[in-house]
């Protein structure tokens, strides 16, 4: 893999090859997720989808085939018109006026199941009355919904796009949740995905985590004398939360990542920050397995990070809202008797100072935190647990749409 591309996660093995059922090898299957510009978690479930069922074709609004994985680049993908667009897939995401058209321009007539991999969006396809529609969700669009205020009010929107972003969301808005009506049945990837459909779709969903390559991690023998952040560089994220924090502490911080905010990040951080940039796989995986600990300021849907810091024993020291509540065991630091059972600490504010508090309760008491105990809690998300629960899940719901007299 190349290190020019940035990395939210590690590759899944390439070597596991999931069987399913062979009522679902029958089937016309079509995949439809939202754009192929990086590789992160979103990617990564598609991949192994792709895996699962041979038989699928891909649809795509844009795809940037550099970033592809050797897997889906063997398969073909089908484009919207945005690809065509002079600069489409590097500014796909000031098109938000054209998603809507582009998305029911796809042709999915003569197709079984369609699987939708939904945050960008994705679900807004049009499906016949024989498809059967699944959207598995990884968050109804953040800019959208949750995050809307802090992507309005945030860095990335320049004096021209922000008023065009503002119209543009308001009618993707309505759009969006008129779209969720034509999915048949959603999946989750978290408890807290599953609350934010119900809340702005009005519709209940299976929870199904996403696939880790937990077995990808180890031990270490020796920790060195660093924090770790990782993740892109953008808002949402709050890199700066805990470039402050180590900068006021003095503490070593290496940031890996790229993104929007890698030069005002730069200008706020100290000496004692390192920016590594971009990693690849292998190198990723030598600053999971030697950090003290990895700071997680942000709030994810699901967040695949922690749990790969955790499959190399690290604790994490986390925000504790959104997905990482499902996948850190952790203590605030006002119970830090708990270290010994737990697999990180979380703060309570989204606050420098918040952060600064768990860092040094977790310095008193890390020596505590059990290595194994932390690797062996992450097993529970194994890519071989997704597509287990997936298969099972489309052979139920399958099965209750041909029941339903809508024959395949």
């Amino acid at each position: 893999m190349s290190a020019s591309l940035q990395h939210d996660v590690v590759g899944a093995s390439a070597s596991f090859t999931p069987m399913v059922a062979a009522s679902l090898q029958k089937l016309r299957i079509a995949i439809v997720h939202y754009w192929f510009v990086n590789r992160r978690g979103g990617e990564r479930v598609v991949e192994t989808m792709a895996k699962m069922f041979p038989q699928a074709d891909l649809f795509s609004l844009v795809v940037d085939s550099d970033k592809l994985h050797p897997t889906l680049r063997e398969r073909s993908i089908k484009t919207s018109f945005l690809q065509n667009i002079p600069g489409g897939r590097r500014w796909h995401r000031h098109m938000l006026a054209f998603y809507p058209l582009a998305l029911e321009q796809f042709d999915l007539n003569d197709y079984d199941l369609v699987l939708s991999s939904e945050s960008g969006p994705a679900k807004g396809v049009l499906t016949s009355a024989h498809t059967c529609h699944v959207c598995y969700c990884h968050s109804p669009m953040r800019y959208l919904w949750d995050f809307y205020q802090n992507y309005k009010n945030g860095h990335s929107l320049g004096a021209l796009s922000r008023p065009v972003f503002l119209l543009a969301s308001h009618y993707l808005r309505m759009w969006d949740a008129a779209s969720a009506q034509r999915v048949d049945h959603f999946i989750a990837n978290s408890r807290t995905v599953a609350a934010r459909i119900r809340k702005h779709y009005r519709r209940d969903a299976a929870v199904i985590h996403p696939p880790v390559d937990v077995h990808a991690g180890h031990v270490a023998s020796r920790i060195d004398d660093y924090y770790l952040f990782v993740g892109q560089l953008v808002d949402y994220k709050r890199a700066d939360i805990a470039i402050e924090a180590c900068k006021r502490l003095g503490r070593r911080l290496h940031v890996v990542g790229e993104g929007e905010q890698y030069r005002r990040l730069r200008r706020l951080a100290g000496p004692s920050i390192t920016f590594c940039g971009p990693l690849a796989d292998q190198e990723l995986r030598e600053q999971y397995a030697h950090c003290r600990a990895l700071l997680y300021p942000g709030e994810e849907d699901f967040g695949i990070v922690p749990v790969e810091a955790m499959s190399f024993g690290r604790p994490v020291i986390a925000y504790g809202r959104g997905g990482v509540t499902e996948t850190v065991r952790g203590f605030s630091p006002q119970d830090a008797s708990a270290a010994a059972a737990s697999s990180g600490l979380f703060f309570d504010e989204q606050t420098p100072d918040s952060l600064m508090q768990a860092m040094l309760c977790f310095e008193k008491i890390q020596d505590q935190f059990s290595p194994f105990w932390i690797k062996q809690s992450v097993e529970r998300f194994d890519e071989s647990h997704f597509t287990t629960d997936l298969e099972d899940f489309l052979v139920e719901k399958i099965g209750e749409f041909q029941a339903g007299g809508r024959p395949l």
